[in-house]
Formats: C-alpha cells, sequence, structure tokens
C-alpha cells in the first residue's frame, strides 16, 4: 500500500490548494457583492421616489408650483441614497403631466485595493401613469 503512494507523488497535495483557489473567489464575489448591492439598492430606491415625487406633484392642489415640489423630494431622496452630490435632475412639466430625469455615474469597487472599478450608470426618468393622466 506504501508503495503505491510513493508512486503517484504528482497527485498528492492538490486538495489545499484546490480549496484556497475556491476560498479566494468566495472571498471575492463577497466583496463584489458587499459592494455593488448597496449601489443597486440605493439606485432603486431613487427609482421608486423619483415615481412616488412625480405623482404626488401631479396632484397637488392650489397654486404651489409642481416642478419646484418635485425637484424638492428628488433632491431629498439623493441626499437620503448615497447619490453623487453632482447627478444631473430635469424636471419638465409639459401639458398635464410631470417628467423627471435623473442621471449620474458611480464608481463601485468590484476588486479590492481598487484592481478593478465599475462605473455604474443610472439614467431614469420617471412619468405619472394611470387615473391621474385621465381626462
Amino acid at each position: 500500500m506504501k508503495g503505491a503512494a510513493r508512486r503517484r507523488q504528482s497527485e498528492r497535495g492538490g486538495a489545499g490548494v484546490k480549496f484556497l483557489v475556491v476560498l479566494a473567489v468566495l472571498v471575492l464575489a463577497g466583496n463584489a457583492g458587499l459592494n455593488y448591492i448597496p449601489v443597486v439598492y440605493d439606485a432603486q430606491n431613487l427609482k421608486t421616489d423619483m415615481q412616488t415625487a412625480v405623482v404626488q406633484g401631479l396632484a397637488l392642489p392650489g397654486k404651489m408650483n409642481p416642478v419646484d415640489n418635485v425637484k424638492t423630494k428628488i433632491q431629498r431622496s439623493i441626499l437620503d441614497n448615497n447619490i453623487p452630490a453632482e447627478a444631473f435632475v430635469d424636471v419638465k412639466q409639459t401639458g398635464n403631466s410631470l417628467t423627471a430625469r435623473v442621471a449620474y455615474t458611480k464608481q463601485v469597487n468590484i476588486l479590492p485595493f481598487g484592481i478593478y472599478r465599475y462605473a455604474y450608470q443610472f439614467d431614469t426618468t420617471a412619468s405619472p401613469t394611470g387615473f391621474l393622466l385621465k381626462p
């Protein structure tokens, strides 16, 4: 039995190396997830807040300016969701409808130590839908 193990020395020690490679891949994937998921979550929160602000701005009673109101709500959401301050915000009123557009790019460290950075681009336009647009 010992003679067979001595003849196959090239097959020995592979489990430790495979374990380290798998562990390294899992650590890198976990790091990427920990950095990428919060950025996407904040972007989706902003998208939801934009849609809500547009619908509420369209339904404003009285003499309040809906464009300023929607822009204020979007700016507040930008601060709350860790969105870059240089994000482009454009709110327009066309007839009975409001549209809000927000665009920005945020750098996300996918690999540790800044080896690879991903440029997450967000460019969304929110406009009201449903019963508010019916005459």
